[in-house]
Parts: C-alpha cells; sequence; structure tokens
C-alpha cells in the first residue's frame, strides 16, 4: 500500500495588522491654593515628571481654589496642593509638592510598587 504526501498550499497573501491602539492620554488635575511656594513647587515638579514619563502624552489642569472653592467637593480635595490624575482610570491622588519623584511614579502607576 502506497502512502499519500500532501503538501500545504501556500499563498502569498498578507495577513493585515490590527489597526494600532490610540495612544493614551493622562488627565491630570492639580489644585493649589494661589501662588504658594508649595503651590509653585509642585506645578514645576509634576511638569519635569510628566515629560521625562509621558512627554506629549498628558494634559494638566491647574485649579487654584482661592479663586474656585467649590470646585474642591468634585474630586473630595481635603489638602493641598493634591494632585488627581482623571485618566487612565482609575482615578488616583497625590498630596504634597510632589518633590519624591519615586512616590509620584508609584502613585501614578507609571512605576510598580
Amino acid at each position: 500500500m502506497a502512502t499519500k504526501t500532501r503538501r500545504a498550499k501556500t499563498t502569498d497573501r498578507t495577513i493585515p495588522k490590527p489597526p494600532a491602539e490610540p495612544e493614551e492620554t493622562w488627565e491630570l488635575r492639580l489644585y493649589v491654593a494661589g501662588q504658594t511656594p508649595r503651590s509653585i513647587a509642585a506645578l514645576e515638579n509634576l511638569e519635569r515628571i510628566c515629560e521625562e514619563h509621558l512627554a506629549g502624552k498628558y494634559t494638566i489642569e491647574v485649579i487654584d481654589l482661592l479663586r474656585n472653592p467649590q470646585l474642591a467637593r468634585g474630586d473630595q480635595i481635603l489638602a493641598l496642593p493634591t494632585l488627581v490624575r482623571k485618566l487612565p482610570e482609575p482615578v488616583r491622588k497625590i498630596i504634597g509638592d510632589l518633590s519624591n519623584e519615586e512616590r509620584v511614579l508609584v502613585g501614578l502607576d507609571l512605576r510598580p510598587r
């Protein structure tokens, strides 16, 4: 009895790549109370950290609670300055001037704990 060997058909078609996922944009809110040294330091530290770790993929909204105190209620702000990561979810909060970069990176989930 002779055995038959079958060859797999080959074609020259290419498999399309799945569409690239859009870059994730980080939405950050920094709650401050005027132009205090801690508020200024928090914003400078945040901008530096974002440029180093999220270059071009973030927005920062600075909310001065001396001008708009009613906005504190929405994010349940109890201390200042406070950074709130709105996106990507889940919402995360970091209180202080953000001078401890390692703590900020862990708090934003940019570095494992």
